[in-house]
């Protein structure tokens, strides 16, 4: 079962280690911030599964994180769970209205805020539909997004992305290896759209070797030509030295064995620019369709090429 990561966003450095050392042995993955802004930095290069978040902050309050998260379309998913010392009524209905998904006042029972953390986790995972590995959105929440832009006035592209060879990877290196492809990936786009996106840019994963860009970007092209480049170098980090080295695997078969590239990323894309859609599954259907004509255009850890990118 794959880790999930909780941030906690806690000045008092005594809670916070107790709460990470408690967490982590827990079986979850703990990072912690003790000021709004490093925590609103750290999402972005590792989105987490729930964040506990304390009201009083140095820098900024509790309440501007949680506008923050929610207001950013990346982390607007996220549950959120207020740690306060306060405990008068209006202070919580200004989480509540916020966003905050629950709420527990200092001093707490910490078996209690474990069960709370499940359930705010087991929640958003099954109701908003939440890859427990990516910690971005599954088809659901997607579908739901693209619903909402299709009814704006707004540009958008919808980027669909595919990981060639993942399945027999994670068969020959284990479902362990192919989560932490997942999270390189996740982290990956997570970095493209903060050089070349917009806030409002929207990554989704849903199939485990399929993931998605629903971005606003007027720098479509260079976004896309660094995330392939940047998959094919960094790839190979996944692979044994042997297999590195040769570029393929070699995976028992019937005749003997038989050779499989290193994974590859193909990328095929759609938007308004250049389109009127009249729903959901056209704009999926042609992204997915232009990602199977561009297939001789992929990156791959042993070449590139950019033919494959349009301008926009």
């Amino acid at each position: 079962m794959s880790k999930n990561r909780v941030m906690v966003v806690e000045d008092d450095s005594d809670i916070s280690t107790m709460l990470r050392i408690y967490l982590t042995g827990q079986g979850y993955i703990v990072d912690v911030a003790a000021r709004g802004g490093d925590a609103l930095a750290m999402t972005k290069r590792h989105l987490p599964q729930l964040v506990v978040l304390d009201i009083n902050l140095p820098d900024m309050s509790g309440y501007d994180v949680c506008r923050e998260l929610r207001t950013t379309t990346r982390t607007s998913h996220i549950p959120i769970i207020f740690l306060t010392q306060k405990d008068e009524r209006s202070d919580k209905l200004i989480g509540l209205e916020l966003g905050a998904d629950d709420y527990i006042t200092k001093p707490f029972d910490i078996e209690e805020l474990k069960l709370r953390i499940q359930n705010a986790i087991a929640t958003a995972q099954r109701g908003k539909q939440i890859d427990a590995t990516s910690g971005l959105p599954l088809g659901g929440l997607i579908e739901e997004h693209l619903r909402t832009l299709m009814q704006s006035n707004r540009d958008w592209t919808y980027v669909d992305i595919k990981l060639n060879n993942f399945s027999m990877f994670s068969e020959v290196y284990g479902w362990t290896a192919g989560d932490e492809v997942i999270r390189s990936v996740t982290l990956l786009l997570s970095e493209m759209i903060d050089a070349y996106g917009t806030p409002d840019d929207y990554p989704g994963h849903p199939g485990r070797d399929n993931f998605v860009l629903i971005t606003h970007s007027n720098q479509i092209d260079t976004l896309l030509e660094n995330l392939t480049s940047r998959f094919a170098h960094d790839i190979k980090q996944h692979y044994s030295f042997i297999d590195r080295e040769r570029g393929y695997m070699l995976v028992p078969s019937e005749s003997g064995e038989t050779r499989v590239d290193l994974m590859s990323m193909s990328v095929g894309m759609v938007g308004t620019r250049t389109h009127q859609f009249s729903d959901i599954r056209e704009v999926t259907e042609l992204a997915a369709e232009d990602r199977r004509r561009r297939r001789s255009g992929d990156f791959s850890a042993g070449a590139q090429d950019t033919s494959f990118l349009t301008s926009w």
